[in-house]
């Protein structure tokens, strides 16, 4: 599979510390680690709580694999599912579950998507253009990048990287493999730093991040998916059951403050001194905005810098 993956958790106390009420208030416990990946999470949870069933949910069969020998302790109280997290409800079926009482989500690509240079996600080795989370998936970033039209592949760039440029990129892209000089990441990244202007390339880091982004996102129906996912999640929620979300870029996050807001607005009409019993929220933000990683983390483990966490809970039926 490549080099050893290491693989430290993001806002591991934090989501600990968020979760604990819910699941302390169950004698028999449910946690939905929805987005698996390497399990750090998870192991943390179950070692911790010696009562807790564990729903570990991934589309990376590689990652279960990794995830059933870090979890193998754990095995009779985990069960392990691939798919994606938008299928929470197929899950629960599964389990012969109707509600849990804590749900996670760690969004975003895995150390060992990142780590593993052959899987594509990364701009810095020479690699194939794959970007798949599910390599059962038959959509690669080469058929995205060979088949798109230039107004689909700018599309993507600037609407999933928020690319200035992404015109041009697309436009360079094009021409890029009519010649046949498109067939890794490294040559992408050349030509996506070609396609900017070099004083736009003085900061903001490598110049290629959004457009892998973009693609990747595309591959995957990442906010797609997301958009589906967080209000099975919501529904399957014990009353005082908890949700944390934790995403690495700002459209995911802009999603999940939308729904989650959504989900915690009284229906009753403007104007009224009381919620009426039938419009009251059902659910209730545990921050009001949302957190980054603190000081310490950041600086230790570089993939939490971007992370934005946002909470919230059941409060009625």
């Amino acid at each position: 599979m490549g080099a050893e993956v290491v693989h430290i958790p993001v806002a591991l106390q934090r989501c600990l510390e968020l979760l604990t009420p819910a699941i302390t208030k169950s004698s028999n416990p449910y946690l939905i680690d929805a987005t698996l990946g390497l399990a750090g999470h998870s192991k943390v949870f179950l070692e911790k709580f010696t009562n807790l069933q564990l729903i570990g949910i991934d589309r990376d069969l590689g990652a279960l694999e990794i995830a059933k020998r870090e979890l193998q302790a754990f095995s009779a109280r985990s069960t392990f599912i691939h798919n994606t997290y938008d299928q929470i409800d197929k899950a629960l079926l599964e389990v012969g579950v109707s509600k849990v009482d804590a749900i996670l989500f760690d969004l975003g690509v895995s150390s060992m998507q990142l780590d593993v240079a052959e899987r594509g996600f990364s701009y810095s080795k020479a690699a194939p253009l794959d970007m798949r989370m599910d390599q059962n998936s038959t959509l690669t970033a080469k058929v995205v990048l060979d088949t798109y039209s230039h107004g689909q592949l700018a599309k993507i760039i600037k609407n999933y990287g928020e690319e200035k440029f992404a015109s041009k990129i697309a436009e360079n892209i094009i021409k890029a493999r009519h010649r046949g000089e498109l067939n890794t990441t490294t040559d992408l990244a050349e030509i996506v730093k070609d396609s900017i202007p070099a004083p736009a390339r003085r900061t903001g880091g490598n110049p290629a991040k959004r457009t892998f982004q973009a693609l990747r996102i595309e591959v995957n129906q990442e906010l797609a998916i997301l958009e589906r996912a967080i209000p099975v999640a919501l529904a399957a929620l014990k009353v005082g059951g908890r949700l944390v979300v934790m995403s690495y870029q700002s459209l995911e996050d802009r999603i999940i403050k939308n729904l989650f807001n959504q989900a915690a607005q009284s229906k009753t009409p403007l104007g009224l001194p009381v919620d009426l019993p039938d419009s009251a929220a059902h659910y209730r933000l545990l921050i009001s905005s949302s957190e980054a990683a603190d000081e310490v983390e950041q600086v230790n483990n570089p993939r939490s810098q971007s992370m934005r966490l946002r909470a919230i809970e059941r409060v009625a039926a």
